[in-house]
């Protein structure tokens, strides 16, 4: 078992947070990922927050995680969208 799995415990509470171009579009796209990939997760916590320059919006939402695997997922789904720049 790795360090990263004997320190999480699923399923559990995750955070993360999403950064992308301002617009509707980047938001749209990512909690449309976040709603397929972590379905138990409530879209309504979202937190969202523009740059100080406004050319770019981040997304903060608390996901329920429900095993590394969806976990990876979800990451993998995220970064690979054009839209997204950083997960963190």
């Amino acid at each position: 078992m790795s360090e990263t799995q004997e320190l999480l415990q699923f399923p559990c509470d995750f955070p993360i947070k999403i950064m992308g171009e301002n617009s509707d579009a980047f938001e749209k796209a990512a909690l449309d990922i976040i709603s397929e990939k972590a379905p138990e997760t409530d879209i309504k916590n979202v937190s969202v927050r523009l740059s100080s320059k406004g050319n770019y919006r981040a997304i903060s939402v608390v996901i329920k995680a429900q095993s590394r695997e969806a976990l990876d997922a979800l990451y993998l789904a995220l970064t690979s969208h054009p839209l997204v720049r950083v997960v963190l």
